[in-house]
């Protein structure tokens, strides 16, 4: 086992620790209420999905609670409702995650659980068929029903036109009908072993008492050897602009977005882009303040709404993404040309001081009251190793982000914010 404490400089109570199996566990103590959140993520997401299997990822999320032959299915879902806590999972890109809020006296029974889930999921066929239908029927209703989900998997298709990020985290429909047991379980055992995961404790609990409730239950497991390697196609450097459109009757309000690839925090090189691109989108489009909020919608009267978004914190190429919707009465090639201009304004002259002072100030605000919140302090620290940051890239990221130059921001738009890097989608009524 090892043991790993934040740099001096950094005040924080977080302890991070590896166990002999390769379990790394991360440790958030918070004493205001006697609750805990544990969460157990895994490194695997739907960017791992092998060719023709979309979906799987995901899918095994939905069978993990399928139960083990010590915890049959539905068992331990009523366990923790008795004890008043809630559990759920998610499946994103990169990882896939599993997390129950409890009462901090029964921490050890959920490491009991997801130690014994990890390499004693229980199913077969007659569990598989059914619950392929309940994620068919869910894609049905999140994307079939719905014209925005449907223009944003063809957006993403045209933004990662190789890459694993333009597949939905949910699948294709008819691979989706394909997925078999044998799909799953040969998946679970690739990608479920202590090497490939992270345990999250925060909450009423001291490092050092969970450190050993981990040892007594998660290190029981045996090792697995080395942890499994993601193996993605690399997302070829766009050339050209690209365009989609869905046109829906059940359209009521237009809407247009684009985007452009860019990268992440993992990036050798180019790291500080994205920490400037994280500000670039708070200063274009983070609230009634910014940048295209006031000369869209408050001084041309073109857009209803306009915002701007930014992942830095993903395994591979990210997207910087800007949308608006336009007012009653506006054509989209008037509030496209609009925003065409406001970007294009943007990308020369760069943000003002003032507007990247205050950028800065929102930024770290906001960090600093996520992590006022219990399980969103967990969901942070998950997320960010998950992908391959540190416990000190996330105790760090505020003091990174105020370090950013106005320099490196107009170098950063500059550098991914072209128009011929660009995808725009527009999602439009029937005619």
């Amino acid at each position: 086992m090892t043991v790993h404490r934040p740099p001096s400089t950094v005040a924080s109570p977080v302890e991070s620790f590896r166990l002999a199996n390769g379990l790394e566990i991360v440790v958030a103590p918070d004493h205001r209420a006697p609750v805990v959140t544990h969460m157990v993520w895994y490194r695997n997401g739907s960017g791992d999905d092998p060719a023709g299997k979309s979906g799987i990822a995901h899918f095994l999320e939905h069978l993990m609670f399928k139960g083990t032959a010590k915890w049959p299915a539905g068992e331990f879902s009523k366990i923790v409702a008795g004890y008043g806590g809630q559990e759920n999972a998610f499946t994103s890109f990169d990882y896939t995650a599993y997390f129950q809020r409890v009462p901090k006296e029964h921490l050890r029974a959920m490491m009991d659980y997801e130690a014994d889930r990890m390499t004693g999921l229980a199913f077969d066929e007659t569990v598989v068929g059914p619950e392929r239908d309940v994620v068919l029927e869910e894609r049905r209703m999140r994307v079939d029903a719905d014209p925005a989900a449907q223009l944003g998997e063809e957006f993403s298709s045209a933004l990662y036109v190789h890459h694993p990020y333009g597949t939905p985290i949910i699948g294709w429909e008819h691979e989706i009908e394909g997925l078999s047991r044998d799909d799953a379980f040969a998946y679970y055992q690739r990608f479920y072993t202590p090497a490939n995961a992270i345990l999250v404790v925060a909450g009423d609990v001291e490092p050092a008492e969970a450190l050993r409730l981990a040892q007594e239950t998660y290190g029981t497991i045996p090792a697995h050897g080395e942890a499994p390697r993601r193996s993605r196609p690399a997302e070829p450097a766009p050339r050209a602009a690209r365009r989609v459109s869905l046109s829906d009757p059940r359209v009521q309000q237009p809407s247009l977005r684009r985007a452009w690839q860019s990268p992440t925090y993992l990036f050798a090189g180019e790291r500080d882009h994205a920490f400037a691109l994280e500000l670039a989108a708070e200063i274009l489009g983070g609230g009634t303040t910014s940048r295209l909020y006031r000369r869209l919608c408050a001084e041309q009267e073109l857009a209803a709404g306009a915002g701007a978004y930014f992942m830095g914190s993903m395994v591979d190429r990210s997207a910087f993404q800007i949308s608006a919707s336009p007012r009653p009465g506006v054509e989209m090639a008037a509030l496209e040309a609009g925003l065409d201009a406001a970007l294009a304004a943007f990308i020369a002259e760069g943000p003002s001081e003032l507007e990247l002072a205050r950028a800065r100030t929102r930024l770290v605000a906001e960090t600093i009251f996520a992590r006022d919140s219990q399980s969103s302090l967990a969901r942070i620290f998950g997320a960010s190793l998950a992908v391959g940051e540190t416990v000190e890239d996330v105790l760090l990221w505020p003091q990174r982000i105020e370090a950013v130059t106005r320099e490196q921001v107009v170098e950063a738009v500059r550098l991914y914010l072209r128009p011929d890097r660009s995808v725009t989608g527009l999602l439009l009524p029937a005619a």
